[in-house]
C-alpha cells in the first residue's frame, strides 16, 4: 500500500443488468489498456510499436509512500518480517549476473538505468518508532514508511513487493538494463520516502517504478498505476515528469493487463486503472519519470489468491518489465 491511502465507500448495485454494464465496462477498459499499450499511445507522442516482450523465466489497510494508506500513517500489521523469499539473484546496484531466461542476453536496454523500489521493508514492524519519523514530502510531512499491509493469511506487501522486484530485475538485466534497487531486505527498516525518490535521482535512472499491492476491502479487486500530480512546493517539482510519467504509467497498465489477465481497479481510476496524487514523497520528490503500481489488494480473497502464487508473481514482473521496456524503447 502506498502512505496516506484512503478509500472510498464501497457502493452496491442490485440488478442483472447493472452487473452486466459493470462486466462490459471492465472488459473494455482492460481492452483499452492493452490497445494503448502496444500501439504506443501515450502521452501526446505519436504511437510507436511496442517491442517484443522478453520471455519470462519459468515459474490494507491505509499504509506505502502514499496511495490510501501509504506515505501516510502506519499501515496496518501482519508484516511477518521474512525477507522476500522465492525472489531471484541480482545485488542491490544491479550488478549481478545478468543472463537471461535460458541463458540469452538482450541489448535493448543497454546503457539504460532502471530503478525498482520495493514498497516498505519485511523489517519495518521491528521499528515502528523510527518508520514513524515525519520526514519532508515538499507540500508537508509524512511518516517516513510504514509497515504495509498483508493478506488475511498474513503474506506481507513487504515480503510480495521484494518477490517481484527481484523476479522483475532478472527480466531487465536480461535485455541489458542496469537496475538499482532502493533497498533488498538489507536493511533494518526504510529507507524513508525522501531517501526513495533521492535513490533513483541519485542514479540517474531512466525511469522508476514502486511497487506495492493495496489493503482496500474485501469485494474491491485489480490493479491501479499512481502517476505523480504537478506538485510545486519547497523541495517538490514534478514539472518536467508529469508528462513522461504518465506515459510510463500507461504502458505499464497495458503490459501488466496483458501479462496478468488481471482487470483495472473497480474502487478508484474509472476503470483506468490510473490515479494521479500529489500526496506521496516517492513522486514528488523524484527528477526522473516514476510511477508507482498497486498489483493487486491483498484483503480481497480473489486478489489474494494471485499475489500469494509465484507463478502470477512472475507473471506480474513480466508485466512491469516489459512496460518500463516499451517505455524506454519507444
Amino acid at each position: 500500500m502506498t502512505n496516506g491511502s484512503t478509500f472510498p465507500p464501497r457502493r452496491r448495485f442490485g440488478g442483472t443488468l447493472v452487473v452486466v454494464l459493470a462486466a462490459l465496462l471492465a472488459a473494455c477498459a482492460a481492452g483499452w489498456l492493452i490497445w494503448r499499450s502496444a500501439s504506443g499511445h501515450g502521452g501526446d507522442k505519436p504511437p510507436r510499436a511496442l517491442p517484443a516482450a522478453s520471455p519470462a523465466s519459468p515459474g490494507g489497510r491505509p499504509g506505502t509512500d502514499g496511495a490510501p494508506g501509504k506515505d501516510g500513517a502506519p499501515g496496518a500489521g501482519g508484516a511477518d518480517g521474512t525477507d522476500g523469499g522465492g525472489g531471484q539473484g541480482g545485488d542491490r546496484d544491479g550488478k549481478g549476473d545478468q543472463a537471461g531466461p535460458g541463458g540469452r542476453t538482450g541489448t535493448r536496454l543497454q546503457g539504460r538505468t532502471v530503478l525498482l523500489d520495493p514498497g516498505h521493508n519485511p523489517h519495518n514492524r521491528d521499528h515502528t518508532r523510527e518508520i514513524a519519523r515525519q520526514v519532508d514530502v515538499g507540500n508537508a510531512r509524512k511518516e517516513c514508511d510504514t509497515t504495509g499491509t498483508s493478506t488475511n493469511d498474513g503474506y506481507a506487501e513487504a515480503s510480495f513487493t521484494l518477490d517481484v522486484a527481484r523476479r522483475a530485475r532478472t527480466l531487465l538485466q536480461a535485455e541489458g538494463a542496469k537496475v538499482v534497487f532502493t533497498q533488498d531486505g538489507d536493511r533494518p527498516y526504510g529507507p524513508c520516502v525522501d531517501e526513495r525518490a533521492r535513490a533513483g535521482n541519485a542514479a540517474k535512472a531512466d525511469a522508476a517504478v514502486s511497487v506495492h499491492a493495496d489493503g482496500a476491502g474485501d469485494g474491491n479487486r485489480g490493479f491501479h498505476v499512481i502517476l505523480p500530480a504537478r506538485v510545486t512546493a519547497g523541495a517538490a517539482d514534478t514539472s518536467a515528469i508529469v508528462g513522461p510519467s504518465r506515459e510510463l504509467g500507461e504502458r505499464l497498465a497495458g503490459r501488466f493487463v496483458a501479462a496478468t489477465g488481471s482487470a483495472p481497479a473497480n474502487y478508484l481510476g474509472g476503470g483506468t486503472g490510473l490515479v494521479v496524487r500529489s500526496d506521496l514523497g516517492g513522486l514528488n520528490l523524484s527528477r526522473i519519470p516514476k510511477v508507482f503500481l498497486e498489483c493487486g489488494n491483498m484483503r480481497d480473497p480473489k486478489d489474494a489468491a494471485q499475489l500469494t502464487d509465484p507463478q502470477w508473481r512472475e507473471k506480474a514482473a513480466r508485466g512491469i518489465a516489459e512496460g518500463i521496456t516499451g517505455f524506454l524503447t519507444r
